[in-house]
């Protein structure tokens, strides 16, 4: 986590040219951030560097936010050519630990994240690509492609594909407006922050948002992939959801359809960042990541994806087949 070489003089141009900068954190993908120390200021390095990473997305959506109400963080400086970015920085408390230490706040933080959910599913959707067929397929497609080779088992590919394309218009010809979608709204991104605003949640990692169904932010927070939200906790929070947002009578439906593709990409997206990237403690996620899946299954509007499982997928190949590869 060493700083890029062009930081300093980013910096010196935003007027840090004295700051400290110090590693922050890293994730699943080539962004890495740095902290910014300048006497009581503090903020954040992004260094999203080229071809991998583009930061137009990520301060097109945090302008879109914060001129809605939201408390996404403030663009500071940019450098869109370097990949660096100079955003506000939120501190440390995220919601993950936060619910850890405290778990009787449990209920009320997670309440917070589905009332601002929402609130975004009041506006109309920001001008990004469509969550369509295309991207759902590709998405879901990853289990196929990196999971089933991980554990050597060969598999029908396109029935995955036919069964797929039998239960998604479910979502796309839903009654439920089209929004906003985050795409990696959980417990990791969520900052708790001292602002009435925004419920006093601050926004993160939101680059990759699209336009589409409202049932999948939920499905992001409460099936989180690297927290167990206990069950009662998420039938509460649907609950509370229908209660303030008064979603369609297909809601629950498309709900279980993108908690299951939802979770089928993830089993392959942390297989891939083993077996491509080498970082092999993202497997330790994956038992959890199939007893979302499992459970998501069980609804009928999810048949054929079911039936696929149970045809190609045998349970022993599940849940614990790759753990013999998590780092101890």
């Amino acid at each position: 986590m060493i700083p890029p070489a062009a930081a300093p003089a980013f910096l010196a141009q935003a007027g840090w040219g004295d700051a400290a900068v110090v590693p922050l954190a890293g994730d699943a993908s080539f962004r890495r951030y740095f902290r910014v120390i300048a006497g009581a200021r503090r903020a954040v390095l992004m260094d999203a560097p080229p071809p991998h990473e583009d930061p137009r997305p990520f301060i097109a959506i945090a302008e879109h936010l914060t001129g809605h109400g939201f408390a996404a963080p403030r663009i500071l400086a940019r450098d869109l050519d370097g990949g660096l970015v100079l955003i506000e920085d939120f501190g440390d408390l995220r919601v993950k630990e936060h619910v850890e230490e405290h778990p009787s706040a449990e209920l009320d933080v997670y309440r917070r994240a589905v009332d601002l959910l929402a609130d975004l599913h009041r506006l109309p959707a920001a001008d990004v690509p469509s969550y369509d067929r295309a991207v759902y397929q590709r998405e879901a497609g990853l289990l196929t492609e990196w999971y089933c080779p991980a554990i050597s088992l060969p598999v029908d590919e396109q029935a995955y594909v036919d069964a797929w394309d039998s239960v998604l218009p479910l979502v796309e010809q839903s009654a439920s407006p089209i929004v906003t979608v985050l795409r990696d709204y959980h417990a990791e991104n969520i900052m708790l922050i001292d602002r009435v605003a925004s419920h006093g949640l601050g926004l993160l990692d939101f680059q990759d948002a699209l336009a589409g169904h409202p049932a999948y932010d939920l499905v992001s927070l409460l099936q989180d992939a690297r927290r167990d939200v206990p069950p009662d906790v998420e039938a509460a929070m649907l609950a509370h959801y229908r209660a303030i947002a008064n979603p369609p009578a297909d809601f629950d439906a498309a709900y279980a359809v993108l908690g299951a593709q939802r979770n089928a990409k993830i089993i392959g997206i942390f297989t891939r960042l083993w077996k491509r990237d080498g970082k092999p403690r993202y497997l330790s996620m994956l038992p959890r990541m199939w007893d979302l899946l499992e459970r998501d299954l069980v609804h009928p509007a999810l048949g054929p994806v079911a039936e696929w499982f149970t045809a190609n997928i045998p349970a022993d190949k599940r849940h614990h087949a790759l753990q013999d590869h998590v780092p101890t």
